[in-house]
C-alpha cells in the first residue's frame, strides 16, 4: 500500500504507523491515491482535553504540571501531553491553541474550546464556589460559532486564522461529560446521578446536529473513562467497603459509567440515521483506560490506582485537602503534594487525570481505529 499522507510527530515510531493507518485506511487510499485531508481539529471538552483554556481564563497553574514534556506548566492537567495532543501531532498538525488564549495563539489549524471542570449541562453554580467551569458545552459551541463567523468575515485575510473553507474538512472531537457525572456523586449517590445521564447524552447529540448545520461533517465522540478506578474517588471509600472489584476499582461508580456509555453509544446511533452523510465515531477510551488500570504492568507501567503527584503515600497517594502542586498546614506541619520521580510508570498523574504515558497509550489505541464504532470507520475521515 502506498502511503500518501504526510503524518509527522515528535514521538516514537509505533504511533507513526497507526497515524499512517488513520490517514490512509480508506478503500481509495488502498489504491494508492488517498491522503489525509484534515486541515484542522476543533475540540470541545473538559480537563481531559483542555490544552490551556481554563488557565488562560484563570491564570494560576503551577508546577509540577507539564514537567515531563513541556518542562513547565502548559495548561494541561497532566505531566505532559494529552490524548488530543497526540492525535493532532499524528495528523501532522501543531498542538491546538485554546480558544480563550489571547497570547501566542495560532488558529490556522483549529482551536480548542475545552476547559478544565467543564460540564455538558449549563452549571447552576460559580467556579469560585464549587470549582465547576462556566464554559459548558453550550458555551463552547457558541465560541465555535463566533470563531467561524470571524473566519468567514475575514475572507482569509488574517494570518492567524484558517481558510474560510476549512470547517467542512475539519475533524471535530468531543470529550466531555465526566464532571456532570462526578460533581454530584458524593451528595446524591450513583443511582440518583444516573437519572440525569439521558439529558447529558441528549445535549451532546444535539450539539453534533447543531455543528452539522453549520458545515461540520467529521466527528469523534469519546465515551467516559472508568472513574471508579481513580485514586481521588477511591480515597472516599470506607476501609471495609464491599464495593471494590478484584482490581481495586469501585464497582458502583464504574457500573454508572458503563450505563452512561451505553446511552451515549445508542444516542449517536440515532444521530447517524439523521445525518447519513456525516461520519460520527463513538470512541471507546473507557475500555483502553480500564485495561491500563487493571493490568498496568502488561503495558509497561507499574502503578494503576496510585497517583504520581499527591500527598499521603499509602495505596492511593491522594489527599483531597492537599492537591498536586499545593502546600497546606496539616497537623501543625507544612505538607506539600509533590510529584513522583517516574511518572512514566503511572496511569494516574494527580489522582484525577492521566499521565502523559497513559495518554500516549490511549491515543495509540484511538488512532488505530480499533476502539471506535462503527468498526474501523476512521477510514471515512479521509478522502481520495
Amino acid at each position: 500500500m502506498q502511503i500518501g499522507c504526510r503524518c509527522t510527530m515528535r514521538t516514537v515510531w509505533p504511533l507513526l504507523l497507526v497515524a499512517a493507518a488513520l490517514c490512509c485506511a480508506s478503500p481509495a487510499a488502498s489504491a494508492g491515491t488517498g491522503r489525509c485531508k484534515f486541515p484542522a481539529v476543533f475540540n470541545f471538552g473538559d480537563s481531559n482535553s483542555d490544552t490551556g483554556g481554563f488557565w488562560a481564563a484563570f491564570p494560576a497553574q503551577q508546577g509540577p504540571f507539564g514537567m515531563t514534556y513541556f518542562g513547565r506548566p502548559a495548561g494541561r492537567a497532566s505531566d505532559g501531553r494529552l490524548v488530543i495532543d497526540f492525535i493532532a501531532q499524528a495528523m501532522g498538525l501543531p498542538l491546538l491553541s485554546p480558544y480563550l488564549q489571547s497570547i501566542g495563539s495560532d488558529y490556522r489549524h483549529g482551536a480548542n474550546s475545552a476547559t478544565l471542570a467543564s460540564t455538558v449541562l449549563l452549571p447552576n453554580t460559580s467556579v469560585f464556589v464549587t470549582g465547576i467551569s462556566p464554559f459548558s458545552l453550550g458555551i463552547q459551541l457558541n465560541q465555535m460559532k463566533e470563531f467561524r463567523n470571524r473566519v468567514l468575515s475575514s475572507n482569509g485575510n488574517n494570518g492567524q486564522l484558517p481558510r474560510p473553507d476549512i470547517f467542512g474538512k475539519a475533524l471535530y472531537t468531543i470529550d466531555i461529560g465526566q464532571n456532570d457525572f462526578t460533581s454530584n456523586l458524593g451528595s446524591l449517590g450513583v443511582e440518583s446521578v444516573k437519572r440525569s445521564l439521558p439529558s447529558i447524552v441528549n445535549q451532546i447529540s444535539w450539539t453534533i446536529q447543531d455543528m452539522y448545520n453549520i458545515g461540520a461533517r467529521h466527528f469523534m465522540v469519546f465515551n467516559m473513562a472508568p472513574i471508579g478506578c481513580y485514586p481521588a474517588f477511591l480515597t472516599e471509600l470506607p476501609h471495609n467497603s464491599n464495593d471494590l472489584d478484584e482490581f481495586g476499582c469501585m464497582k458502583s461508580y464504574n457500573s454508572g459509567v458503563t450505563y452512561y456509555n451505553e446511552l451515549l453509544n445508542n444516542s449517536l446511533a440515532e444521530v447517524r440515521k439523521k445525518l447519513q452523510d456525516a461520519s460520527i465515531l463513538y470512541v471507546d477510551k473507557h475500555t483502553v483506560t480500564l485495561e491500563l488500570f487493571q493490568h498496568p504492568t502488561a503495558h509497561g507501567l507499574k502503578y494503576g490506582t496510585r497517583a504520581c503527584c499527591g500527598y499521603g503515600g499509602g495505596t492511593y497517594n491522594f489527599n483531597q485537602d492537599v492537591y498536586c502542586g499545593n502546600s497546606k498546614v496539616v497537623n501543625g506541619k507544612t505538607a506539600t503534594a509533590g510529584a513522583c520521580g517516574d511518572p512514566q510508570n503511572y496511569v494516574s498523574w494527580d489522582g484525577i487525570h492521566a499521565t502523559e504515558a497513559a495518554n500516549y497509550k490511549i491515543a495509540y489505541a484511538v488512532i488505530s481505529g480499533s476502539y471506535s464504532y462503527p468498526p474501523f470507520d476512521l477510514s471515512k475521515l479521509c478522502s481520495p
